[in-house]
């Protein structure tokens, strides 16, 4: 039972805690936090997309030079960049890094989002436009000959590649989305199928959903699931602590009410979150009541001995890949390679061997 961990980085600390500090873009101090994730046993770092934030391909770059065997997932929103351009980009640091890039589609569940980089057109409508976008990209990647292309939003002509992915066939493509047109979209391109941390039976038939609309294709996908560990050395100093987070977050928003959230991702969570503060063995869910559920927003809250556990009750219905990150965002990559990711990794190693 091999398991992946995904951490989460960007130009300069903070979180929902955490202020930002410190410059815009801090080179030295990505560096640290690059190798820390590598030192702690890390697979890959996602580094997020953000309107008004620095540039993911340089940031990924940057990370790539700091380290010798960590890898990058780079989230990337189509229509932003001309997929034919955009495919040799990621092949370029695919070159360049020794194969350890991948992408992570987003198509963008916000309009208010979008439109920060000039992007009018609604939710379905994109969609689309990932579905071509990602199509074309693949394409650039694989195809040997060159190509022309009509679709409803690129026409090219002559189309190729000098840039060949080191990963074959391609670099590995991460998909989000809970709407059945990200479920469409993934089922036809995602390698690796992300979901936020839900409960365990809407998680698990939320799997299902996903493996079935792949499977039309011939397709099946691995499975992320992004969860915030909150760890300390006993279950109850754990929560003591998952209370106090919960309570700086609403002191910094004056306890005022996130507006709705238009993507189904975020619904979901906070449809969830009615159910009650704690579901399954430790998954607290007023977080994500209290952030309005804007992404990664559930937490598993316990020693690490318990939060193993929780995670390995995710592997069991599906879940290959677990993307983690922190309150405190530095030091919580330092604990979870010391203290959680070794023991997870143990624990489905053992399941594996007793199941043979």
């Amino acid at each position: 039972m091999s398991v992946e961990f995904i951490g989460m980085l960007s130009a300069q600390e903070s979180s929902e805690i955490v202020a930002p500090h410190g410059p815009v873009v801090d080179p030295g101090f990505l560096r640290d936090w690059a190798l820390a994730h590598e030192a702690g046993g890390f697979d890959r770092v996602l580094v997020g997309y953000f309107p008004g934030a620095a540039d993911g391909f340089v940031i990924a770059q940057h990370v790539l030079s700091s380290t010798t065997r960590l890898g990058a997932l780079l989230a990337h929103r189509p229509g932003f960049v001309s997929p034919t351009l955009a495919a040799r980009k990621f092949a370029t640091l695919d070159q360049i890094s020794g194969g350890r890039i991948a992408i992570h589609v987003i198509t963008g569940g916000s309009d208010l989002d979008q439109r920060h980089d000039g992007d009018w057109t609604d939710k379905e409508t994109r969609y689309r436009r990932t579905d071509e976008y990602v199509g074309l990209l693949r394409r650039i990647w694989s195809e040997t000959e060159h190509f022309d292309h009509d679709g409803e939003f690129y026409k090219t002509r002559n189309s190729y590649s000098n840039i060949r992915c080191v990963q074959q066939p391609h670099i590995p493509v991460f998909f989000g989305g809970s709407s059945e047109d990200a479920l469409g979209v993934s089922g036809r391109h995602a390698d690796t199928y992300a979901l936020w941390g839900e409960p365990l039976d809407t998680a698990a038939e939320h799997i299902a959903k996903v493996k079935s609309a792949a499977a039309e294709f011939g397709r099946n996908p691995r499975i992320s699931l992004s969860l915030r560990p909150i760890l300390a050395d006993t279950d109850e100093l754990a929560w003591a602590r998952a209370y106090d987070i919960l309570a700086r977050i609403k002191a910094r928003t004056g306890g005022r009410t996130p507006p709705p959230p238009s993507n189904v991702g975020s619904q979901r969570l906070l449809e969830a979150a009615t159910r009650g503060d704690v579901l399954d063995r430790c998954l607290f869910l007023p977080l994500a009541t209290a952030t309005g559920a804007p992404g990664n927003s559930t937490a598993l809250v316990g020693s690490p001995e318990t939060v193993a556990q929780a995670m390995l009750d995710y592997i069991a219905i599906g879940v290959d890949t677990l993307l983690i990150r922190g309150y405190e965002p530095f030091a919580d990559t330092i604990d979870y390679g010391n203290r959680l990711l070794p023991l997870v990794r143990a624990k489905a190693a053992a399941r594996t061997l007793a199941a043979v």
